[in-house]
């Protein structure tokens, strides 16, 4: 239990750190509806789950090679970029009347595109191969409780993350048309602004 307890805490501490897929949620939850905002999370959750596995299977450690993170770096901030491009020209194209159009949008449609997103950071994997490395050795964690540590640190992405998806779908008739559109301006603006520090870095530790 104090295993359990002790993932769980972490997860929240590190939820707290809030980044571009976070705003990307909250921004499915305010433009389309609480069911888009939560399957959402429930892709990010998926994601996280599958590397935190390979994290504990030791696969994180592929990552290291300069080769391969590089490779990896660059395709995930053209990804990061696309996405941001796409959700500023999307806002572009539309005014207040076709918003209702945005509510026809698919749950899947929303599933897919925050799991590609965040799916798009493989050096996720890095870093939770890191924190796991340093939590077997801090902790004297054996295997199983790894195991344990891991499946709770998934569960703060989902209670985070989910929470923070009601409660914005609670004020969101309160929330004016033109303040959407310019959530939906900043949260592309800042995944471009990722994916662009995050491709000269890749190429400045590469050189």
């Amino acid at each position: 239990m104090r295993v359990f307890a002790n993932g769980l805490l972490t997860g929240l501490i590190l939820q707290t750190a809030i980044g571009p897929v976070f705003f990307f949620i909250i921004n499915l939850a305010l433009q389309r509806s609480l069911y888009d905002g939560l399957v959402a999370v429930v892709a990010v959750t998926l994601v996280d789950y599958f590397y935190i596995s390979l994290a504990i299977l030791g696969i994180g450690k592929l990552l290291e090679k300069k080769k391969v993170k590089k490779a990896f770096g660059i395709i995930s901030s053209f990804v990061l970029v696309i996405f941001g491009l796409v959700i500023i020209k999307g806002v572009m194209g539309e005014n207040v009347a076709t918003t209702s159009n945005i509510q026809s949008a698919s749950l899947l449609a929303s599933f897919s595109a925050t799991f590609f997103l965040t799916i798009s950071s493989p050096m996720t994997i890095v870093w939770y191969t890191g924190l796991f490395t340093a939590k077997a050795v801090e902790y004297n964690y054996t295997k199983r409780e790894l195991l344990v540590f891991g499946l709770s640190l998934g569960l703060a992405t989902l209670l985070f993350m989910g929470t923070s998806v009601i409660l914005f779908s609670l004020v969101k008739k309160t929330v004016p048309i033109s303040l959407i559109q310019t959530l939906n301006i900043i949260v592309g603006s800042l995944l471009i602004l990722y994916g662009a520090v995050r491709f000269t870095k890749v190429l400045k530790n590469s050189a």
